[in-house]
This record gives C-alpha cells, sequence and structure tokens, in this order.
C-alpha cells in the first residue's frame, strides 16, 4: 500500500509505503528513505523510534530510521583528498565535521519509488556532482524486504561517474520493549575492538582491543555497560560475505533482535545526546538512552587512516551492502 503521509516545504509530496511479510510489517518513507515504523506479530509495540506524523522529521528527527549518506558517520573537517584533489565538504556537525553527508544529505532528500509489491520496495536516488562538496554523480538503490522468520533484509547498492566515498548506513534507533530506555537490553557484538574517538568524536586512528573496557560485548551484557557510546566496532578489515555480527534483546519482553551485514564496521549510538520535547510512536519517550542505533558501515574517517577499511567507490565499481535484522519472540 502507498499512501501520502506528508508534504516537503517546497510542495512535493512525501508517501509512504507499507509492507507485511514474514511476521513483520514496516512503514517506508519516500523521504529520506525512512523506516518509519516497524512491527512483529505478536508485540503490539513499534520496535524502532519514530513520529506518527510526517512535520517532526523535517524540525526534530535524529536521522530516524533515515539512510546515512553518501558517506555515513563523520569525517574530520569535512576534508577529503581523493587522487590528488583536495575537496571541502559541507561542515554540519558542530560546523567543523562532516557528519551522515552533510547537512542535506540523502537521509534528508526525497527518494523516487522504482519498484514495490506486498512485501518488498526498491527505492533510488540521484546526488549530483558537487553535491555536499562530494565529487562525482552517484546514483543509490535500496531495496527493503521482508522475508521468512522476521527478516528485515536491506540491500544498498550505488555507482559512480567519477572516484568519490560512499558508505551507507541504515539508522534506525531500536527498542525491543515499552520502557523508557534501552539501558537493560542486553548485547552482544562479534568485536575485538573498537575505535576510541576525540572529544569531538572524530576517531583517533587507534583500534583498541575491547579486552578489559566496557567496550567488551564478546559476552552478552547490559548495553548500560558502555553508557554514553557512540563508537564504530571493528568487526573485520574489509567488506565480506553476509554474517551474524551482534544480537540485542530485552529481557522485559522476551523480543530478540540479531544484526547480520556484510560491513566491517558497526557504529553504536545509544541516544545519549538525545531529548525531544514530542512524543514517538504510540506515544514513545523520545529522551536520552531511549533506543539503540546499530549502523552496519565502513569505519569513520576511513579517508584520513590509511589501514582503516576504505570507502573509495570507483567508476565501472557497484558498491553493495547486505544487512538483516532478524526478529523473534519467546513464549512467555
Amino acid at each position: 500500500m502507498i499512501e501520502t503521509f506528508g508534504t516537503l516545504p517546497d510542495g512535493q509530496s512525501v508517501e509512504r509505503l507499507t509492507l507485511t511479510g514474514g511476521g513483520l510489517t514496516a512503514r517506508i518513507l519516500t523521504y529520506g528513505a525512512v523506516l518509519q515504523d516497524l512491527r512483529l506479530e505478536g508485540h503490539d509495540a513499534p520496535l524502532v523510534l519514530g513520529f506518527d506524523e510526517f512535520a517532526p522529521y523535517l524540525t526534530h528527527s535524529p536521522f530516524f530510521g533515515a539512510t546515512a549518506g553518501r558517506c555515513a558517520n563523520r569525517i574530520r573537517d569535512g576534508h577529503l583528498e581523493l587522487d590528488g584533489t583536495t575537496y571541502q565538504l559541507d561542515r554540519n556537525f558542530i560546523d567543523k565535521h562532516t557528519l551522515h553527508g552533510g547537512r542535506e544529505s540523502m537521509g534528508k532528500r526525497l527518494w523516487r519509488v522504482e519498484a514495490s509489491g506486498p512485501d518488498r520496495a526498491t527505492l533510488a536516488i540521484t546526488l549530483p556532482d558537487g553535491d555536499m562538496g562530494f565529487p562525482g554523480t552517484l546514483d543509490a538503490r535500496l531495496t527493503f524486504a521482508l522475508l521468512d522468520g522476521g527478516v528485515l533484509d536491506i540491500v544498498m547498492e550505488a555507482e559512480t561517474d567519477a572516484p568519490t566515498l560512499c558508505n551507507l548506513a541504515h539508522h534506525s534507533y531500536f527498542t525491543l520493549d515499552t520502557g523508557d530506555t534501552i539501558s537493560d537490553h542486553r548485547l552482544w557484538i562479534d568485536s575485538e575492538g573498537y575505535l576510541p574517538v576525540d572529544d569531538e568524536l572524530i576517531p583517533t586512528g587507534e583500534v583498541r582491543p575491547v579486552a578489559g573496557t566496557p567496550f567488551d560485548f564478546r559476552a552478552p551484557a547490559p548495553v548500560s555497560q558502555v553508557h554514553p557510546v557512540d563508537h564504530n566496532f571493528c568487526l573485520s578489515d574489509q567488506r565480506r560475505s553476509l554474517c551474524k555480527v551482534a544480537t540485542l534483546s530485552s529481557p522485559a519482553s522476551g523480543v530478540s533482535m540479531d544484526c547480520l551485514t556484510t560491513e566491517p564496521g558497526l557504529q553504536l549510538y545509544d541516544s545519549a545526546r538525545m531529548a525531544i520535547d514530542l512524543p514517538g510512536l504510540d506515544g514513545q519517550r523520545l529522551g536520552n538512552f531511549a533506543g539503540l542505533a546499530m549502523e552496519p558501515q565502513v569505519w569513520p574517517d576511513a579517508n584520513h587512516h590509511a589501514h582503516f577499511p576504505q570507502a573509495i567507490l570507483r567508476p565501472g565499481e557497484t558498491y553493495r551492502q547486505h544487512t538483516q535484522f532478524v526478529f523473534s519472540k519467546d513464549a512467555r
């Protein structure tokens, strides 16, 4: 089902697509390719943070359910040097660094519907050469599909006509029960290392072992163990075949979520700096620690650290990320 959900300031209509399958119901917006709502059969509450109406997405959304890109996460000083040419990118994070592709990134623009069906939809967007300072025209596609077994399947693809950066990330804030915070949710991450950051949340370049730190989730532990967190967990040194990298679960509801991805990094953000004086879906509290963003992606600021997995995309190549979030509920 496709319906009108809202209107942009320039008068363009924002559509909402409702998908059903595999025990899930998802609602997708053409604005930002946003996952606006997600429900699991047998669990009435929303599994993600969001708004019931469109207007707050323009004024108050910290990338709720959006697709971050063309380069997710932070780039120090908005500085990019590629093949001997220097580019100044839009500096939208504390007016100093680039975050999620700039202030008018693909997560804040209207996408077009290329295909849709009862349990899947493909959205697409074209970012022109020079957009937010990035070189190259980028054509991106995103397919959401609901598969058997409670699987939210996300495939992201992109091509460029000039060398550029491409690092896309799904940016839902997950919450698996009706509590005010995700602090008591339990988390497992298959990661031996993480990236320390400076006071402005830019990676220092060090890859530090998680052992003996609050970042060690190799055995399941409460999310509160690492409050506050906005860091990359190092899953691998390159993109690989789809594999399970993390599990989030709620002891209160019995709902759990496995994360599978091809990506080498998982950015974890516990909404420690989020305090929105508006209700979310079904009246959700949108204060600090209300949801957990788990964002598979290439490691942040990689263009400044040669030993990181890189996010460079060249003509003739196809960027492809495959990520799944798999939901289940125990029989309590």
